[in-house]
């Protein structure tokens, strides 16, 4: 699909790039297929919401593991009534369930330090090189790995853990439109036990050397 036409396709919706992409395909190139194709999926509309303020909401808690991994997340909504429904309950335990599993570093793209995105491109650019990649083409393979990099590490453009055919940006997009008012993912929290500790390695060798010594 050209970028005109997916341009002239969120001009008219309000969706995301990706999201416009794929119901263009999906329809074929017909421009009015797809715009049905996002309603459909509530992403049209979503898009629209996505400016309105979030005062509302829930911080859910998550213990996994007998409590070796522990998580909490900030999700925001517009209004206390939809805060206390059990649907947006059950999103919430979702999410931390979701960054339990697949332990996101930040929640979007435009939270990630450029020190760090230059320090993986630095990485991902000497790779290429020594993969026996031509500077010019090195360049373009970075730009997709840096992609699927930002991918990895970025809550909201993780594939859900309980439906990969998604993201999580996705699946509160359609959230917003079964609710009909904006939600946000706000901050989360994970902790794992022992994480960033020296742990100790027992040297059962050299237990058995002392032990055969006395």
């Amino acid at each position: 699909m050209s970028a005109e036409r997916i341009k002239e396709l969120r001009a008219l919706t309000g969706a995301g790039f990706l999201d416009c992409k794929k119901a263009l395909a999906e329809a074929g190139g017909d421009l009015q297929r797809a715009i049905d194709l996002l309603r459909e999926k509530g992403l049209a509309d979503a898009a629209k919401k996505s400016g309105r303020v979030t005062a509302e909401g829930a911080v859910g808690c998550y213990v996994h593991g007998n409590g070796k991994i522990g998580v909490m997340v900030e999700v925001n909504c517009e209004t206390d009534f939809v805060a206390k429904t059990d649907e947006f309950k059950a999103l919430v335990h979702d999410i931390c369930l979701h960054v339990a599993a697949s332990n996101p570093k930040y929640v979007s793209r435009d939270e990630v330090d450029a020190e760090v995105l230059e320090k993986e491109r630095q990485i991902l650019y000497n790779q290429a090189i020594n993969e026996g990649k031509k500077p010019d083409i090195a360049e373009k393979v970075v730009a997709g790995r840096l992609e699927k990099f930002i991918n990895e590490i970025c809550l909201l453009e993780q594939p859900f853990v309980k439906n990969p055919d998604i993201t999580v940006k996705q699946l509160i997009q359609e959230k917003i439109a079964k609710f009909g008012e904006n939600i946000t993912l706000r901050r989360f929290a994970r902790f794992e036990m022992g994480e960033g500790l020296q742990k100790r390695q027992d040297d059962f060798a050299a237990e058995v050397a002392k032990l055969q010594q006395k």
